[in-house]
């Protein structure tokens, strides 16, 4: 940004600025990319019974697409740094973009299975890239507005959660399964609009920043690895000095994080189909999954304020386990008897998930602690969550009934409250390892 010959302000002198002045493009970029990053999942569940009427396949391969996204999310957490180090994290972005709009687009003309499966797999993989550049972005061009902008974010992607769910089975009835589907595309067109507008403005030297003594250094910052050949120093972290994977701490927020992974996307996938198979209509089936995806938009914010007021959070995890336990019990039994309460109470179960992600920075000492402990967890988490879909999906096709999937889910929840009590005990990853 070109600088002026007036004075500093007050705010500029004190590192703040207009949230929108001289960035609007990026926060804009941030809000849409972030509406952008589920509406692959949420858009498709509540449709998995007509388009399997449509295309030919059953309850296996439903549970195929249910494992797609972590799959890609743990797959491109891995990749995305080092693609952006390359081309930078605004060229990363667009192309996470782009490669979401196409792959929801293309979905809408799959002439069959694998044709959909793919099309759903080049949709996530955009997706997966932009849940990993969208954090350094924000640390980038709002660096003294970092918690408003990045609540602001992690609230349209939960809002992008829980639209599609509901606006699914109605678009299906307007204009067919197909529209419904690639209809999201324009949400991604739209993402990439703004990536295009700011890598505009840097070709002719206008690159977008606030004007404040520390956006003034960290552009320094950028620079100097710029020349050195690095786009993305924003995802340099410091080498740990240990091994994480020995630390029970470490296999106690992967354990806790990937079940409860697992049993969300397990519920995203399948809440659907035993509703309707309960006598429920597709659209009710789809309502439910955007009550599901509401409550874990409250718990997102929520249970931040709780952790850090804790000392041992276990009592928490007992809760959210007595929240699974009761609604699985609900929808097992007696699904369309409370609908709603057996649904709220399994959104308030996954508030592990905000815990999980809190407790990264609240178990680790350094910067380079938490960031060892954010990539061993959310891989090792996202890689395990991969079977819950599938794995729920072939014992429901196996019996033609939910007792065996839901006693699998079960057998999760004891592994997540494992992993709960030696994540919470208060003690730090770096005296473990």
């Amino acid at each position: 940004m070109r600088a002026t010959a007036s004075p500093p302000t007050s705010t500029a002198a004190t590192g703040h600025r207009a949230l929108w002045q001289g960035r609007a493009l990026v926060l804009l970029g941030i809000a849409l990319s972030a509406f952008t990053l589920r509406t692959a999942v949420t858009s498709l569940t509540p449709l998995l019974d007509r388009i399997g009427e449509s295309l030919g396949f059953g309850s296996a391969m439903m549970g195929v697409f249910g494992m797609v996204p972590t799959a890609a999310f743990a797959a491109f957490g891995v990749a995305t740094p080092a693609i952006a180090h390359r081309a930078g994290l605004e060229r990363t972005a667009l192309a996470a973009m782009l490669m979401a709009a196409a792959g929801l687009f293309a979905r809408g003309f799959a002439p069959g299975t694998g044709t959909l499966l793919a099309a759903s797999a080049l949709a996530l993989s955009g997706m997966g890239i932009g849940n990993v550049v969208l954090p350094p972005l924000v640390k980038r061009y709002f660096p003294d507005r970092v918690g408003i902008v990045s609540s602001t974010y992690i609230t349209l992607l939960q809002l992008g959660t829980i639209l599609p769910a509901l606006a699914a089975v109605p678009l299906a009835n307007a204009v067919g399964w197909r529209g419904s589907l690639s209809a999201w595309a324009l949400v991604g067109v739209a993402a990439a609009l703004p990536w295009l507008g700011v890598l505009w403005m840097e070709r002719r030297g206008r690159r977008p920043g606030p004007c404040s003594e520390q956006a003034r250094t960290l552009a320094g910052v950028h620079a100097r690895a710029t020349a050195a050949g690095d786009e993305a120093p924003e995802l340099v972290h410091p080498a740990p000095r240990g091994r994480v994977w020995r630390s029970p701490v470490a296999w106690g927020l992967a354990l806790m994080f990937g079940m409860t992974s697992l049993v969300t996307y397990s519920m995203f996938t399948w809440l659907p189909a035993l509703f309707t198979s309960a006598g429920a209509s597709p659209a009710f089936g789809g309502n439910m999954v955007a009550l599901f995806s509401t409550l874990g938009l409250l718990s997102g914010l929520v249970m931040p304020l709780v952790a850090v007021r804790l000392a041992n959070p276990f009592p928490v995890v007992l809760l959210c386990l007595a929240c699974f336990i009761a609604a699985f019990l609900g929808l097992w039994l007696a699904p369309m008897q409370a609908p709603l309460l057996w649904v709220a109470l399994l959104g308030l179960g996954p508030a592990t998930f905000p815990l999980s992600l809190v407790l990264i920075n609240l178990r680790t000492r350094s910067a380079g602690g938490s960031a060892a402990l954010s990539g061993f967890t959310q891989g090792v988490g996202y890689s395990v969550s991969c079977i819950g879909p599938l794995l729920f999906g072939w014992l429901h096709d196996g019996t033609g009934a939910w007792t065996l999937p839901f006693a699998f889910l079960g057998l999760c929840l004891g592994v997540l409250v494992l992993g709960g009590w030696l994540a919470c005990r208060p003690r730090m990853l770096e005296d473990s390892w």
